[in-house]
């Protein structure tokens, strides 16, 4: 007997399913050249503070792993290649009643998939506060804080996770929104949300790498199945920005308790091939591996010189 064929059962294609961006990272830093494979925060439970009260009595405010553009640090525009000179190394913060261009070419998102056109798609602080202005929520925080992509666990829950959450504190802040881009910002973000969860601070990250979050075990997660660099929403498209941020504050609002999450019905597009790409080390030339090996290690001392800088 053959067996069944995927459309009779409109059953969707194996790569339609979350990216495995764990096994990806290893594999790929592997294939160009460095052979220890990265460890990748692991918990299996987690700190959990529910509401102290509701939504719209609530003082919000946002955490980005998105850098200030600095026009003297090079390319940082819309589909700019990797830009080491943009890496920021200390915690940093926002007042959330001004504009701000944050950017993302320091970070390795999706760059093959999404160009980096629309900061509302990592940074929701227009959709935040037009909830404040709806009684949606009580209030955006005074401050937004920006959260360095450390691939250092020590640093992170050390140093970053504790100068954020004393920031916070000053600030009053009830609830966080955690907005990752890349992969090592995804763990970034949940090492900060259980240490914020842990000292009485609600939180939920809006993310994409369903995988690094589930395994760093965070309190909240509304998964996006979207290229990264597009946490809190479509580019160009409100509606999905807004949607994105509501359904986060539903699950604020509605999770029993810790590593609960929601996906988001929202497609990137009905063509799911587009997860095929990301690092992916099958679909990468010899040359091209190469290649890739000499830009990061490039970028790796241009990075280097400005932490010690």
């Amino acid at each position: 007997m053959s067996a069944p064929r995927d459309d009779e059962f409109g059953f969707a294609p194996d790569y339609d399913s979350p990216i495995p961006y764990m096994q990806r990272t290893r594999d790929y830093y592997s294939a160009i050249g460095y052979t220890t494979p990265y460890r990748w925060a692991h918990y299996t439970a987690a700190p959990f503070q529910k509401l102290t009260k509701p939504l719209a009595e609530s003082r919000v405010t946002i955490i980005t792993t998105a850098a200030p553009y600095d026009p003297a640090k090079g390319d940082q525009g819309p589909g700019a290649a990797y830009n080491g000179s943009a890496k920021f190394y200390q915690v940093y913060d926002g007042d959330t009643s001004q504009q701000h261009d944050l950017r993302i070419s320091h970070i390795g998102y999706d760059r093959k998939h999404t160009t980096a056109t629309d900061n509302g798609t990592w940074f929701p602080l227009p959709q935040l506060l037009k909830a404040s202005a709806t009684g949606r929520i009580g209030g955006v925080a005074p401050r937004f804080f920006g959260a360095p992509t450390n691939r250092s666990h020590r640093v992170t829950l050390d140093t970053d996770a504790p100068e954020i959450l004393a920031r916070c504190l000053a600030d009053k802040v009830d609830v966080a929104v955690l907005v990752p881009n890349c992969p090592v910002c995804h763990q970034t973000t949940a090492l900060v949300a259980r240490h914020l969860e842990a000292n009485g601070i609600a939180t939920v990250i809006m993310g994409c790498a369903k995988d690094i979050i589930e395994q760093a075990a965070v309190p909240r997660f509304l998964f996006s199945d979207f290229p990264l660099g597009n946490s809190a929403g479509k580019p160009q498209d409100i509606a999905s920005q807004a949607q994105t941020l509501e359904l986060a504050l539903k699950l604020l609002e509605t999770a029993s308790g810790p590593q609960t999450t929601m996906q988001s019905p929202l497609r990137w597009n009905e063509d799911a091939s587009w997860k095929l790409d990301y690092n992916n080390v099958a679909q990468l030339s010899p040359e091209e591996l190469a290649r890739r090996r000499a830009e990061f290690d490039k970028q790796k001392e241009i990075a280097r010189g400005n932490r010690a800088a």
